[in-house]
This record gives structure tokens, sequence and C-alpha cells, in this order.
């Protein structure tokens, strides 16, 4: 059954509009059309919209200023860019500014689109529950906590990979480098690229790019501490902050998650080798390559470049 979700949609070229106000409209959803970011605004201001649609350029108002506007008018509004390839960058800061996913243009599969928006539907609809429930627990102390608690998760994470977001992890890695410094204790950073993702999803559609980041997320979690913490970093990287270890126990553990992604039976690597999915992975290690979050990740970026232009599929 469709859960119902009024939904506005903002792009300056109406056939994209009309294009994607058709399909949601047959799935059931009741659909807005704006042609601009400041008509987007208007229009929002006056109507009930839980799920905004919007290009990212646009004469006027950008979709990343339209973003960050309705989210300081309501955080709980989720917001899906459509982007171009050539603007793939652009799509990442959406993600850090708390958009929900994205959309490329032009669209390859028009079912792609129905399948972000339902999932986007699916967030609101749970975010509307348990504020609900929390209403109702309100007079019970412990069960309002245990909701608090939920909501809080639900904040921390992202939504395609169910891992701690970009956000969260920056707010985890801040208490580490803390902690670290406070005990003397050292501990290691990665940060890992998806080679070839784009063009993986090029060759085999959106929705088998969602369940390649879904099978690297779950390699993380099986091969990881729960003391280690896991994030979505953007677009196809992912990060990963490992108390407590050294830069040859990080080394080591690279290499390892490097060959399960090299190994692992993504779909089409039989048929066509040249977009095999594989991973390049800078580290750092505190206090040796920086004693402060920035410089550390700093130093995990400058090696995740020098792997990349190094052939890829390699631990620098």
């Amino acid at each position: 059954m469709t859960m119902k979700c009024d939904i506005l949609v903002v792009d300056d070229d109406p056939n994209i509009s009309q294009v994607v106000e058709s399909i949601l409209s047959n799935d059931g959803y009741r659909v807005a059309v704006a042609g601009s970011g400041e008509e987007a605004l208007e229009l929002f201001a006056k109507g009930d919209y839980s799920l905004l649609i919007s290009d990212i350029v646009m004469p006027g108002m950008s979709g990343i200023d339209l973003l960050k506007k309705i989210k300081q008018v309501s955080a709980d509004t989720q917001v899906i860019i459509m982007t171009s390839h050539a603007e793939l960058k652009t799509a990442i800061e959406a993600l850090r500014s708390n958009a929900y996913d994205y959309l490329l243009k032009p669209f390859e599969n028009l079912d792609v689109i129905s399948m972000v928006t339902k999932r986007a539907v699916e967030k609101v609809n749970l975010i509307q529950e348990n504020r609900i429930l929390l209403e109702e627990l309100k007079m019970k102390n412990e069960e309002a906590t245990r909701m608090n608690e939920a909501l809080r998760e639900l904040a921390m994470q992202d939504g395609l990979t169910g891992l701690f977001n970009h956000r969260h992890f920056y707010e985890l890695l801040a208490t580490e480098v803390e902690r670290s410094k406070r005990y003397k204790h050292v501990f290691s950073v990665l940060l890992m690229s998806v080679d070839h993702f784009v063009k993986y999803n090029d060759t085999y559609g959106h929705q088998a790019g969602d369940k390649v980041l879904h099978a690297i997320a779950d390699l993380f979690k099986k091969n990881t501490r729960k003391s280690n913490v896991v994030a979505r970093y953007g677009f196809e990287k992912f990060s990963v902050i490992l108390p407590e270890c050294s830069r040859d126990e990080v080394l080591v553990f690279a290499e390892r998650i490097r060959t399960l992604i090299a190994e692992y039976p993504f779909a089409g690597r039989e048929k066509q080798p040249g977009v095999d999915i594989t991973a390049s992975i800078g580290v750092a290690t505190f206090p040796h390559d920086g004693i402060e979050r920035k410089a550390l990740i700093d130093h995990a970026d400058q090696s995740l470049t020098i792997a990349k232009n190094s052939g890829s599929n390699r631990v620098c």
C-alpha cells in the first residue's frame, strides 16, 4: 500500500518536472511542481510537504541553498537532489547538508525515481510514527527515553547503508582525538573510496550501485570490532575509526578489507571486467600523522589520493 505523502518537485526544466510528477502521481502521491527555488519556498510555506525533490542547478536560488532553507524551517522534511554526472561533487555537498539521497539525470531507469522516493517516504513515516509514540509516552519517563534514543540513532545513520553518517563520524572522531590525547593512546583513521563506482552505475544502474554500497557496508560490519566506528563518509566513500590501533595494524586491516572487496562477486564482474569494483584506501595514525581531527582527515585523504593516482585498488 502506498504511503500518503505530499511531495514538492522543483526544476526549471518543465520536461523533467512533468516526468517526475507523472511517475509519482501514478504511484499514488500528491505532487506539486515549482519552477524555481523561490517559488518552491512560497509553496512550502503554504503547504505540508514531507518530501522535496529538487534540481541542483537552477536560475536564482540553487538546490543546495533551497535544501538548507527547507531544513531550517522543517528539519524532518526529506530532500532528494537531482543532479547530472558532472555535478556529483555538488551532490556530495548536498548529502553532507542532510539531503536524503540523489537522483542522476538523465534518468536511465524511471523505476529509480519510484524506488528512491519510496525509501524517503518510509523515513518520513518512521519519523512521524516515532513522534506520535513519543507524545503518547511522554508521561512514562523510561519509555520516552528509549524513543528519544531511537530518534537520535536515526539522525546518526546513513539512510542507505545503515552505517553512521558523515556528521556523526566527525563527532566521534573529535571525541577519540580528545580521549587519545588524555590517555596518550594511539589510534588510526581509514578513508576508503570505491573504485570505478560511477562507471559501474553508468553500466548497471543506480539500483545495482546501491547493492554494491550495501554489500561493502556489510563487509565492514562483519570485519570490524564493536569498538571500531564505521561510517559512510560520502557518495562512494567510507571511513573507519580504529581506537588503539597502530599504523602497522591499520595497514593490515586495510589490506584485508581491500582484498575482500576485490574478491567479492559483485554483479556483472564475469561479464565486463572493465567495471570491476575494487577499493582504494588511505590511512592516518594519531599522533604520528596529526594530533587534530582535521590534520588526520587531511592526511588520510591525501593518502587516498595517492592510492587512486597510483592505479587504484591499493592501500597507502
